[in-house]
């Protein structure tokens, strides 16, 4: 009888450790890391205007943005003292166009680009942009983009944030440390994300493994 009830002991310790680590799991506070490099996003009308009317962006790779994904398809952009060249165009297509670089970018092309989010266009300054089949020089809409993470209205509750928030975020490891102006973007058409551009990830020795952590 002793034996039987040690085994018992045994199993429901086993039962209540593994319920335990399931529910570590699930409230876990490490968020995945996104890098992205300079790219740009296009309206329907500065698309033709650079590759012909009526075309259609060629998807190369889905992204981890539900619905977002990178083109096949690549422009320069110049500036008034130096180009780029091979500059990724993601989609879909936009309302307006968005040419987001590195803030190394804005030397070589001789521009100043503020550090905004994704959609905050006013009174940024434009950029030459040249495709196959002509150029279009726009008045605005070159920015550094701002390091932001993605999340749902769930994972907002869960990690103690709300949308438009600004938070820091620590990274760990031998070059890891906190970087602040971190801005939640909440809704229901995101993933759960942290980006940065290739710049900030490589400050800290960070790749697409990597994950980061919220703190305030």
């Amino acid at each position: 009888m002793d034996n039987l009830e040690s085994v018992l002991r045994l199993l429901l310790d086993a039962v209540k450790s593994n319920g335990k680590k399931a529910v570590a799991q699930s409230t876990t506070s490490e968020i995945p890391v996104g890098i992205s490099n300079r790219h740009l996003h296009l309206s329907q009308k500065d698309l033709e205007a650079l590759f012909g009317k009526d075309y259609e962006l060629a998807k190369l790779k889905d992204l981890s943005q539900p619905g977002q994904y990178a083109c096949k398809e690549v422009v320069t952009l110049c500036g008034p003292k130096g180009a780029i060249e091979k500059v990724r165009i993601l989609g879909p297509v936009r309302s307006k166009t968005q040419v987001e670089v590195l803030a190394g970018d804005c030397i070589k092309l001789g521009a100043a680009a503020d550090v905004r989010l994704s959609g905050d266009l006013s009174r940024t300054p434009g950029v030459t942009i040249v495709g196959p089949k002509g150029s279009v020089q726009i008045e605005e809409g070159l920015v550094v983009a701002q390091r932001h993470i993605h999340m749902t209205p769930e994972d907002a509750k869960n990690l103690g944030v709300h949308d438009g928030e600004v938070v820091s975020i620590k990274v760990q490891g031998l070059r890891g440390g906190v970087y602040s102006n971190v801005a939640i973007r909440a809704n229901d058409a995101s993933g759960l994300e942290c980006h940065l551009d290739i710049e900030e990830a490589n400050a800290m020795s960070i790749n697409s493994k990597s994950t980061v952590t919220i703190v305030k």
